[in-house]
């Protein structure tokens, strides 16, 4: 079965840090690429992140490299979000999402991605 539930969002300053989990069943985690994506009101949900459960490469988008990291808990089926240096343009809705393997071009593509978790609120203040 799978399963995605994100925690760990809030309000931060611009420049803090926040971590997200993403909470998977262990056959999401065994079997799936994990996806995080954001969608601010009015934008299109954007991916930012990308890996394989388990443990494997990660990708990120232009906006966020250097600022966020994936990190994994293998026993707890579990992925996370580290993000750095916030800015109020990092304020979305955050979600984690679970796809099969794709080619490059279609790492950070919401249509990619079988299954999503219900998100978790981020909001940056200057």
């Amino acid at each position: 079965q799978v399963q995605l539930v994100e925690s760990g969002g809030g309000s931060v300053q611009a420049g803090g840090s926040l971590r997200l989990s993403c909470a998977t069943s262990q056959y999401t985690y065994s079997n799936y690429y994990i996806g995080w994506f954001r969608q601010a009101p009015g934008k299109e949900r954007e991916g930012v992140a990308r890996t394989l459960g388990g443990g494997g490469s990660t990708f990120y988008a232009d906006s966020v490299q250097g600022r966020f990291t994936i990190s994994q808990d293998n026993a707890k089926n579990t992925l996370y979000l580290q993000m750095n240096s916030l800015k109020p343009e990092d304020t979305a809705l955050y979600y984690c999402a679970a796809g099969p393997w794709v080619t490059s071009r279609e790492y950070f593509r919401p249509a990619s991605y079988n299954y999503w978790g219900q998100g978790t609120q981020v909001t940056v203040a200057s």
